[in-house]
């Protein structure tokens, strides 16, 4: 890999979180006392590029601009050929993702993104990762909010029930204590999206269902998972719980890294996902109100007329999003609590500053793909789709807490 120019390419760098990425990596990386990273932005539009490139600084100067669609395989194909790495940020990435997975696939390229669109994960794991281990190409999604936290962060949990407990937990569910964000256009189009796909499509919805459909195929899962879809009273943090939006991707791709390890946590492995909203009647309340809330919503995208006014008139366009100031001043607070065989019990908290989606999610994005990129040998790690937990592992364990105001705790 030596001839190739760069160690990372920002693909779509003039989205709404790539400029936040590119903004991150140019204040993190190659600084008289910080890390070395050859990399470059690339994009459809060159004067969007070259506008973002101007609010860089003195520092940028030398920063390549490149330019290549998203839907042109040939354009894409030459990317890779400079690269050892790609990070994409062009979503939803179900409508304009695959291309640039595929070439990578095809090319041996390393690439990472930010999706939790999981019916799309699904769909490039069946259709490239033969491909992927045939070229040696690593391909890690949800590199963001969704899902480095819960990965990394029952990843971490395990370390340290095997360390002090003596076995892994086979029952593990991480609830938000909380957090403040907002959420971005592109967000919220790729919710959209998965609601109108799965929207008259039987198969669909029973795939969105199995919390098993990105495992590795034969894998040997069949325990039945439980589901935090209505309000519930959490006895283990003695509040109401509420769904969690992230959870229906966190927890597949949880259960993704346990087919990895061949089952290291167990085959009988169980996880879950919720919010904290409070005690008593208050938070009972609150709970309904975010379950019904949801519900509103999901109903509202599946119908294509309330689809078209919320879209017009109501949700976030492609390129909106929290504020500057809203970014920095964000945060998450997840707690974890464990359980092994023998009925022994752990706790983690596992903490980020920023807005998550967004202020955080570039930080996490910036230094797992730094990691993928200087990291990870080809030598030690064989190409195919990972998880963040399955192929960065403590490496980026250490990137996140020393470099992305992240922390990982036992409580």
């Amino acid at each position: 890999m030596s001839d190739q120019t760069y160690d990372l390419i920002v693909f779509g760098a003039t989205s709404f979180v790539g400029d936040i990425l590119t903004h991150y990596l140019n204040d993190t990386f190659n600084g008289p006392d910080q890390e070395q990273l050859k990399w470059a932005i690339a994009g459809r539009s060159q004067s969007k590029l070259d506008a973002l490139k101007s609010t860089l600084g003195a520092k940028a100067k030398d920063l390549d601009v490149l330019t290549a669609d998203a839907a042109d395989e040939d354009q894409l194909h030459a990317l890779c050929k400079q690269t050892r790495t790609i990070v994409s940020t062009v979503g939803p990435y179900a409508l304009y993702g695959e291309p640039l997975v595929k070439v990578c696939c095809e090319t041996g390229i390393d690439y990472c993104d930010l999706t939790g669109e999981v019916q799309w994960i699904n769909r490039m794991i069946r259709k490239y990762e033969a491909k992927a281990k045939e070229t040696g190409a690593r391909i890690v999604h949800c590199c963001g909010f969704d899902s480095i936290p819960s990965d990394m962060g029952v990843y971490f949990l395990q370390q340290q029930a095997e360390a002090t407990l003596g076995s892994p937990c086979n029952n593990i569910k991480m609830r938000v204590k909380a957090a403040k964000g907002g959420a971005s256009g592109g967000t919220v189009a790729s919710m959209v999206n998965i609601t109108k796909e799965a929207t008259g499509n039987p198969q669909l919805r029973k795939e969105l269902a199995n919390p098993y459909s990105i495992c590795p195929e034969g894998h040997p899962f069949k325990t039945r998972q439980h589901n935090v879809n209505s309000a519930e009273f959490d006895n283990d943090f003695n509040k109401w719980s509420a769904p969690f939006v992230m959870a229906a991707i966190n927890t597949r791709v949880v259960h993704r890294s346990n087919g990895l390890l061949d089952a290291k946590y167990g085959n009988n492995f169980k996880y879950d996902e919720a919010m904290l909203v409070g005690n008593g009647l208050k938070g009972r309340l609150m709970a309904n109100a975010i379950v019904a809330g949801l519900a509103g919503f999901l109903v509202g995208a599946a119908i294509p007329p309330t689809r078209w006014l919320l879209e017009r008139f109501v949700l976030p366009k492609p390129g909106e999003g929290p504020s500057p100031e809203e970014q920095v001043n964000g945060y998450f607070d997840l707690r974890f609590v464990g359980k092994n065989d023998n009925g022994q019990e752990i706790k983690v908290k596992v903490t980020g500053q920023g807005d998550p989606g967004y202020g955080s999610t570039s930080k996490m994005l910036g230094q797992a793909a730094a990691c993928l990129s200087l990291d990870i040998s080809k030598d030690d790690v064989a190409g195919g789709f990972w998880t963040p937990s399955t192929i960065l592992g403590d490496k980026l364990l250490t990137r996140l807490t020393e470099k992305s105001d992240m922390t990982f705790e036992v409580v």
